[in-house]
């Protein structure tokens, strides 16, 4: 695999050519024509909070809070709770039963506060891919800020997860020391801050290879509180659409999809319903490989090393 070019900075050269016209063939496990990953974001409890000394409450990927006022939105603050109290539990139970692994997404500090969800994931064989300690942006954070925030993270996950997590994926997007930041951890299999591929690549951070799984927010529940879906069938015709294409894809070019899923959005029995459709889609493919995130990225160091 073709590595960018080693300096300092090569990391943040922007790439518009990728792996082009012929991408590499991943030669996924068994022959399967597509690698498809979910990937399930934990972080009701990690979010801007005014408990916790943030100016005010987050609203965003909820339903809708009160909002027009100064002080705390308890009905914003309530729906993050569903999340972790309701339809963590419910997408564990959809998964479970057609036993289909997932990844983890998760905010530590969101972890800390459930020791219920912490055991449930240990048990589940699922995988964990940070997404920071909680939702701040990175971009406004010191470089030493930032540094203390990645390790704190992984602390927090081994002591409370009993692992620490091999991939990071940032909230609101990586800063320009990010990835430099998690290289230099040295505990990190990958990270997705990216949203440019299908397939996993190289760059070349500090002189050393560090691979990309990238991530996307096109097959994600987040449409629900956009307006670009409605219903429990526009999420499930939306992922067919994709999965369908990218199989037939596949025949000649195998790539990986992700689908993103929030607890408090398609975790509602309205939207899970959706999303069962598609599981259930999904396991009428035998030449799909339904995978955890981190078995992407030790499968494309092992079988695609870095050149």
């Amino acid at each position: 695999m073709p590595l960018s070019p080693d300096s300092a900075q090569a990391h943040l050269t922007r790439d518009f050519v990728g792996y082009g016209r012929n991408p590499p063939d991943p030669k996924w496990p068994g022959g399967a024509r597509l690698a498809l990953n979910f990937c399930i974001n934990y972080e009701e409890g990690g979010e801007p909070a005014m408990p916790d000394g943030d100016a005010q409450s987050e609203t965003g990927l909820t339903e809708g809070g009160a909002g027009g006022f100064s002080g705390r939105d308890l009905a914003a603050e309530s729906m993050f709770e569903y999340g972790s109290r309701v339809g963590f539990w419910r997408l564990l139970r959809l998964f479970e039963s057609r036993k289909l692994p997932a990844t983890i997404f998760g905010c530590a500090l969101a972890l800390e506060r459930n020791a219920q969800v912490c055991e449930a994931i240990r048990l589940s064989g699922w995988d964990v891919c940070a997404h920071g300690y909680r939702w701040e942006r990175h971009q406004n954070l010191s470089e030493a800020e930032e540094r203390e925030r990645i390790a704190r993270t992984v602390a927090s996950m081994q002591a409370h997860l009993g692992m620490r997590p091999e991939g990071w994926y940032c909230r609101y997007g990586p800063s320009v020391n990010t990835r430099r930041l998690l290289v230099q951890e040295q505990g990190f299999t990958y990270d997705s801050d990216a949203y440019n591929d299908e397939l996993p690549y190289y760059v070349r951070v500090d002189g050393r290879p560090h691979l990309i799984v990238p991530y996307g927010l096109t097959n994600n529940d987040a449409k629900f509180i956009r307006g670009g879906m409605a219903t429990a069938q526009d999420l499930f015709e939306y992922l067919r659409d994709a999965f369908d294409l990218m199989l037939e894809e596949g025949r000649t070019q195998p790539k990986m999809m992700s689908v993103g899923l929030h607890l408090r959005l398609v975790g509602h029995p309205g939207r899970a319903a959706g999303l069962a459709r598609f599981l259930d889609h999904v396991a009428r493919h035998p030449d799909v490989w339904v995978c955890r995130r981190i078995d992407i990225a030790r499968h494309w160091w092992d079988t695609h090393p870095p050149g």
